[in-house]
Formats: C-alpha cells, sequence, structure tokens
C-alpha cells in the first residue's frame, strides 16, 4: 500500500508517498511529472517515514545541517537510478552540470561517450525533490536549466544553499575523487 501526505514548506506544499518503510515520491503540487495515479493512495499524515522527512524538511529549510535518516526507494529505470545515485553525491553548496554526469557515467562505464540530454531526461523525472538533490545540477554554463518544481525553486533551494553560481568552478566535478569542487578563487 502506498502512504501519503501533504507537507507544507517555505516554497509550498509538498505530497511525498511512502511504501513499506522508504520514501518513493517528493514532489512539489501540480509540478511536471507530478503523479497521475494517486487515487488509490491511503493518506497517512502519521507515519514513521514522514516524520523523519518532516525532520529533514524542517532542518533543510533552516538552512541546518542535516543528515537523511529517510530511507529511499524511488521507481525506475536502471539507468534513472544509476543518475539518482549520482545526485546524491553532490554535496550541499555545490552544483554539477550534466555532462560532468553523463562524463562520469562514461568512465565507469567504459563507453566512448554518454549523453548529457539522456542524463538531464532522468534528472528531470527524479521523483524524491530534494532529497534526491536534481536542483543541483546546472547547465555548463552555469543557467538554471529545467527543473520540475519550476525555475523559481530551483533557484531558492540553490539560495538556500548559499550556491553562488558565479564563484563555482565547472571545471572541477564533484564525482573526480582526486579534485574537491570548491568554488573558485575570487
Amino acid at each position: 500500500m502506498i502512504c501519503t501526505c501533504t507537507i507544507d514548506t517555505p516554497l509550498g506544499g509538498m505530497r511525498a508517498a511512502a511504501k513499506d518503510d522508504a520514501l518513493i515520491g517528493l514532489w512539489f503540487i501540480g509540478q511536471k511529472y507530478y503523479p497521475l495515479e494517486t487515487a488509490k493512495w491511503h493518506a497517512e499524515a502519521v507515519h514513521p517515514v514522514f516524520e523523519m522527512l518532516r525532520l529533514y524538511l524542517s532542518l533543510y529549510f533552516s538552512n541546518q545541517s542535516v543528515c537523511s535518516d529517510v530511507p529511499l526507494d524511488p521507481a525506475g529505470s536502471t539507468f534513472q537510478k544509476k543518475v539518482w545515485d549520482l545526485l546524491l553525491k553532490i554535496p550541499k553548496g555545490q552544483v554539477a552540470t550534466y555532462g560532468q554526469i553523463a562524463g562520469y557515467i562514461a568512465r565507469t562505464e567504459g563507453l566512448a561517450a554518454m549523453s548529457a540530454q539522456a542524463v538531464g531526461g532522468a534528472v528531470g523525472h527524479n521523483p524524491i525533490a530534494i532529497l534526491i538533490p536534481c536542483h543541483r545540477v546546472v547547465g555548463a554554463n552555469r543557467s538554471l536549466t529545467g527543473y520540475a518544481g519550476g525555475m523559481d525553486k530551483k533557484s531558492a533551494l540553490l539560495r538556500i544553499e548559499n550556491v553562488d553560481l558565479a564563484t563555482i568552478d565547472l571545471r572541477r566535478s564533484p564525482f573526480d575523487p582526486m579534485k574537491s569542487p570548491r568554488r573558485s578563487e575570487p
């Protein structure tokens, strides 16, 4: 059974969905790719996963240190899950580009190349907003490209994380263990 609840946040209402003991979805209400088949979901505001999620979101929106104990189980293809796992490796306050993600997948899979557009499709269909931080993915030119929750929310989430795109060094990838993706020197 899928349980659901609505959670109010500073950026608007969000709908959460849990199955068994894991979060399977968190969407801004009305966002692109919002789930269509929710009629059979069971409204249950008091659920252990939702309690952990509320605490996480409260700390996140207060810009406090957050360690996620919320178990995640998003449904998706093998490729989508690989991309979403990489999103979890982008540290708070930093960003990655679609091309960096594609390049990392290509290198680790022994491929000649990987499509940044394919990565973009997987990023865009991330069913767990904020916790799987798809908002931390930007265009190669630092542009805030696409966000299913809306560009205003992507921009606000990056502001909460104190991201200044003008000072981020996009030559460094958060997926390269030899290089730290720090802000460029002033």
